[in-house]
């Protein structure tokens, strides 16, 4: 049986673009001993996906003619003697392709939910990102004020709704007016700030007149600088990511550091998902309860087909997505 599966054509030394992934078939992987055989099912579309294709970063760096890594929901196909069993639904590495073979003791078993692709959105990475980085980052008190860059975004939109279900106020930062409307009517932030208009640090000061103690970042560049003008003396700066900087051969940094640090006493520190793996089981009790009383909304955006990928990626990018970038690869099985 074969396997399609799509392999960086060529490493992008510019915008990405569809010339840039090649699909093609191979020979369905065999497992080894201590291996199991793992369908794809659904796949994450991440901006540290760019990332990975310009150097090692927490993980190896992807070369030409590498396939697409990527974290994926999975059915078991062949446990081949090992403690899982065929038919389990696992997390996994996993690469942009219809079958991929793991070690047994690196994929992660998952629970029964009614909506499977909940495990990689509100229960899984993108929801674990957000309230790990804002809890044991952030520690946010009822009543301040926490800024969010990329707020219509798969772990952006969950920071918001997470510091209002703590009582805090909460301003987003997000690309076009519909998208900032789509912030604050579905999501329930109290103002977000389009950063494609001009003026965006005058704009940040107004709809945080009082400042922000908490600026959880996803993008970097322009928007963090703008960020940090705004932040109250002892504020969190909590670093995720740098969108802005991943599809570019020019990336900028922020004029005002280190004095803006320096002034402001600012505590600045950057994470990944996994740091705070040990917390997981109370993330997502915190996160089942919110969502229970309607305080978060989980919003996901599926792209369906394995070829499709590449598209998915390319228009997150330029931020064309709401909510959490999935690809279903293959149907639930459950």
């Amino acid at each position: 049986m074969q396997n399609r599966q799509i392999t960086i054509a060529e490493l992008p030394t510019g915008t990405l673009g569809p010339e840039h992934f090649t699909l093609g078939e191979t020979a369905k992987p065999e497992p080894n001993k201590g291996e199991v055989l793992l369908r794809v099912i659904l796949m994450s579309i991440d901006a540290a996906n760019r990332s990975w294709m310009k150097g090692a970063t927490y993980r190896a760096a992807v070369q030409a003619g590498d396939p697409m890594p990527t974290y994926a929901i999975c059915e078991v196909i062949d446990a081949n003697g090992t403690h899982l069993s065929n038919g389990d639904i696992v997390a996994a590495e996993a690469t942009w392709s219809e079958y991929v073979t793991a070690k047994a003791r690196k994929v992660q078993p998952l629970p029964k939910v009614a909506t499977l692709s909940h495990l990689m959105s509100v229960y899984g990475i993108a929801g674990k990102t957000a309230f790990h980085g804002l809890m044991s980052i952030g520690n946010p008190i009822a009543g301040e004020t926490v800024l969010v860059s990329a707020a219509a975004g798969s772990v952006g939109g969950y920071v918001g709704q997470i510091a209002k279900a703590l009582g805090c106020r909460v301003v987003g930062i997000a690309g076009g007016p519909d998208k900032c409307k789509w912030v604050v009517d579905e999501l329930g932030f109290d103002a977000c700030v389009d950063y494609r208009e001009a003026g965006l640090s005058r704009a940040l000061a107004v709809a945080c007149p009082d400042g922000a103690d908490i600026y959880f970042d996803n993008v970097g560049g322009k928007v963090l600088e703008s960020s940090l003008n705004v932040m109250n003396e002892k504020g969190r700066v909590i670093c995720c990511g740098a969108i802005s900087q991943y599809d570019t051969e020019n990336p900028t940094g922020p004029r005002n550091l280190p004095g803006v640090i320096v002034v402001k006493r600012l505590k600045m520190e950057g994470f990944i998902v996994m740091d705070f793996a040990h917390n997981d089981a109370k993330c997502v009790r915190a996160m089942q309860h919110w969502v229970g009383t309607g305080q978060i909304k989980v919003i996901e955006d599926i792209v369906d087909g394995l070829e499709n990928a590449p598209k998915a990626l390319i228009g997150l990018l330029n931020g064309d997505n709401k909510g959490k970038r999935l690809v279903r690869v293959a149907a639930d099985p459950t």
